[in-house]
Parts: structure tokens; C-alpha cells; sequence
């Protein structure tokens, strides 16, 4: 199938069916399309606010035989309140500096990956990424991309400690979560939700209406923490719509952030 731009046709093509990550015993398969060096970030606006996500050069979707179980995850920042608990989380992290810097891989930021995906993900497809691959999903792109990093205060012996990081889209209409992930040892920090509420301040003060989060998975342990800030915006057939109280309720009882974006 291909769909219209300015310039360009985009081609699509459809991976063949493999485990699905999210629901034991499903098979999943996604849509794709390469992003093109000259229109890669109109494109990527335009791809974001239908449901895809991006992964270096590449747009994708889930297009899965009989299942629609992924759907697409936005925050509404505009006049967002924060819950006590969340405020509490970013009390908790008043300390931490925060940091934009270019999309340049860095091994200070490598080696952070390395012992947030051994501690989380240690069986999940990136456990064996290596330093090539992490440059390649951080400098890979031709969209509007950055990473934002948290330290410890600094001290006379130099820059304060990392401790997160996230690789964030600056899209027309807001911020997209591509990749986080943090210090697994500092559990009591709320990292996980941390950087997602920091990016709802960030994009509110960069004037711009949402956060997109990647994909929520109803019954997904994986993705339960993504329901649980609220109001949050989810992809349906008919559009963007508010995440009901009911599809909440049937998180109740799964685990909270406790990893990033997807």
C-alpha cells in the first residue's frame, strides 16, 4: 500500500508473523515504512499521529491477525493534573539536572543502558545490544531527535553522576518518547514515571498539546503503568479518544512504571 506526501509515494511493507512481546501465546506482526532522509521529519509527524512509532530509519505499526490489542498512547498536557503521587515522585527528583544535548552516543550512556536493560530486560530482543547498535538507534535518523539526560548535583570532582536518559522526537504537536531508560538501583526515585512527568512539563513549556508514549497493551504487564496517568489519550478506529475509567480498572492490580516507552 503506499500513502501520499508532498514529494514522494511511501512504500509499505508487512513483517511475517512472530511472538508478541506484550501477550503470551500471540503472534504479532508490524507495518514499515523507511523514513526518507529529505521529508523524514514531516513524515514522521504525519505517521505519529496515526499510530506509529519510530525505530531509527524506520516507521512502524502493529498490523496483527486478529488482535488490536496495541493501540497508541498520548498524554494531553494542557492543564494536566498532577495526582499527589506524582507530584511527590518529582519532589523526590528536584535534585536531578536535567540536560539536552545533541543525538551523540556517548559510552557514559551506553554503559547506563547496559545495567537498566541486564536488571529489567535481561531476556527481552535488546539484551545483547552492543555499543554499535546503540550508536545506530541514537544517531540513525533524520528526524528531529535529542536526548535528554538527568545527573546527580555535581561536586568539585566534576558532572554529576547519570542516572536517566531518554531519546525524545520533537514532533509539530508534541513529544515522543522513542527510548528511556535509567539507574535500576535507584528504585525509591520513580525514575520510569519520573521522565515521563518531566516530559509533560517540557511540553507544556514548550507550548506544545501532548506526550506520546508508544503503545498501550490492555492486560499487558509491560504496559500497565502507561494507564495510569490520567487523562491520557488512546488510538481507536474513530480517532483519539480519552482512556475510559473501565479499560483503567482492568489495569488494577498490574504493575506500575517500570519501563520505558514502546
Amino acid at each position: 500500500m503506499t500513502h501520499h506526501f508532498a514529494t514522494r509515494q511511501l512504500r509499505f511493507f508487512l513483517t511475517a508473523p512472530s511472538a508478541c512481546p506484550y501477550l503470551p501465546g500471540r503472534s504479532e506482526r508490524k507495518v514499515f515504512a523507511h523514513l526518507p532522509l529529505t521529508e523524514g521529519p514531516v513524515i514522521n509527524d504525519t505517521l505519529t499521529e496515526v499510530g506509529f512509532r519510530r525505530s531509527q530509519n524506520i516507521a512502524y505499526r502493529p498490523a496483527c491477525d486478529g488482535c488490536d490489542s496495541c493501540v497508541s498512547a498520548r498524554i494531553p498536557v494542557e492543564d494536566y493534573p498532577f495526582a499527589r503521587s506524582e507530584r511527590r515522585v518529582l519532589d523526590r527528583n528536584a535534585d536531578l539536572s536535567r540536560h539536552l544535548v545533541e543525538a551523540e552516543a556517548t559510552l557514559e550512556q551506553f554503559e547506563l543502558l547496559r545495567r537498566y536493560l541486564l536488571a529489567r530486560h535481561s531476556e527481552g530482543g535488546m539484551a545483547d545490544m552492543v555499543w554499535a547498535d546503540y550508536v545506530a538507534m541514537v544517531e540513525d535518523t533524520a528526524v528531529r531527535t535529542h536526548l535528554i539526560e538527568y545527573r546527580l548535583p555535581s561536586d568539585d570532582r566534576g558532572p554529576g553522576e547519570l542516572i536517566a536518559c531518554a531519546l525524545v522526537d520533537m514532533l509539530k504537536d508534541g513529544l515522543s518518547l522513542v527510548y528511556s531508560y535509567y539507574d535500576p538501583a535507584l528504585a525509591r526515585r520513580s525514575l520510569g514515571s519520573f521522565v515521563i512527568l518531566d516530559h509533560v512539563r517540557q511540553a507544556q513549556a514548550a507550548r506544545v498539546p501532548y506526550v506520546y508514549l508508544g503503545y498501550w497493551v490492555s492486560g499487558s504487564v509491560k504496559m500497565a503503568y502507561k494507564a495510569r496517568f490520567n487523562p491520557l489519550e488512546v488510538l481507536r478506529p474513530g480517532g483519539w479518544r480519552l482512556l475510559s475509567q473501565r479499560e483503567r480498572q482492568a489495569n488494577e492490580g498490574l504493575p506500575g512504571p517500570g519501563s520505558e516507552p514502546g
